[in-house]
């Protein structure tokens, strides 16, 4: 279902949709529910107990859990830009080993799997380009 006006909100149903599919049994994909929509003091209050609470600034939006892998994925749609807080969780995250992930479509969240080395049940076209040419680069002296 596409809803007007959510593009990030409408690409994350269908990464989750698709990550549901492709990732093997026993991989969790969790969305840390971050954000307050609420506006007014009622909002800020709800955001100070979540902060409270443990809710991190900047988290992403998904975050997967496989084969003892975790790997961050922060869902922006075509034009959308990292807030400053979520650059800096960005790096702190990658600082930490971690993988983390741009993703603005399906075939980048695929291709974010395979760059991690995740395994997957499926192949899109542009992670299979990825994985030949991350073949070639390896198997040049």
């Amino acid at each position: 279902m596409t809803r007007r006006g959510t593009p990030e909100a409408d690409l994350q149903r269908a990464v989750v949709g698709a990550l549901r599919f492709a990732l093997p049994k026993g991989a969790i994909i969790h969305h840390c529910a971050n954000e307050v929509t609420q506006p007014g003091p009622r909002g800020a209050k709800r955001q100070a107990i979540l902060v409270g609470m443990g809710v991190h600034r900047g988290f992403a939006d998904l975050m997967v859990l496989c084969e003892g892998r975790v790997l961050f994925l922060e869902l922006k749609s075509p034009k959308g830009r990292l807030s400053p807080a979520q650059a800096a969780f960005r790096d702190a995250v990658q600082a930490q080993g971690f993988g983390w992930a741009l993703v603005r479509s399906l075939d980048d969240a695929l291709g974010a799997l395979a760059d991690h080395d995740i395994t997957t049940r499926v192949v899109s076209q542009d992670t299979a380009q990825r994985q030949s040419s991350t073949k070639a680069r390896r198997s040049l002296p």
